[in-house]
Parts: structure tokens; sequence; C-alpha cells
């Protein structure tokens, strides 16, 4: 397996994380502060402003590496593992 393949693959598996993690987060039984959690986490990586601006070399591109994965890890977390799973079915299951 090339670099180019390993990165479209791991591209397609946190862009379906992220949309479980969405639909996760909507949902009435998930607990507030895990819900801003996540909307937290996936606002800032779709926002243009970041805490630590990109023109600075290094430091700007690893916020959005360390950041936005520790965010999305601890709402993860604090979701219930039920609400989890039915997103996970969700997102996985063709639209009908």
């Amino acid at each position: 397996m090339g670099f180019r393949s390993w990165i479209r693959e791991k591209s397609a598996q946190l862009k379906t994380r992220i949309r479980v993690i969405s639909v996760a987060a909507r949902d009435p039984r998930t607990p507030w502060y895990a819900r801003m959690l996540a909307l937290t986490a996936i606002g800032y990586a779709l926002s243009p402003i970041d805490l630590i601006p990109d023109f600075i070399p290094v430091l700007g591109q690893l916020d959005d590496l360390i950041i936005v994965p520790l965010l999305l890890y601890f709402a993860v977390r604090l979701i219930p593992r039920e609400v989890m799973a039915e997103a996970e079915k969700m997102v996985s299951e063709p639209a009908p």
C-alpha cells in the first residue's frame, strides 16, 4: 500500500467517523457536554479561524492535528456507547 492510498483510506475513515460523531451529537440521549465538545471539534475543523494561525511554520498545522482529534476523542468517550452504535449503523446503512 502506497502513501497516497494510505492517506485516501485514512481520509475516508475520518470523514465517516466525523459523520458518525455528528449524528451521535444530535441524539437527545447524548449529554450536553459531549454534544458541545463534538460540535466544537467539528466547527473548529471547518472554521477558517485558528487558535494558532497557519502561516506560523509547523505550529500552525499542529494545532489542527492535535486540538481537533483530542476534542473528538473526548467527545466520543463521553457519548453513550449505545448512541455511538446506533449512529454508526445509521451512517453505514444506505439511504432509502
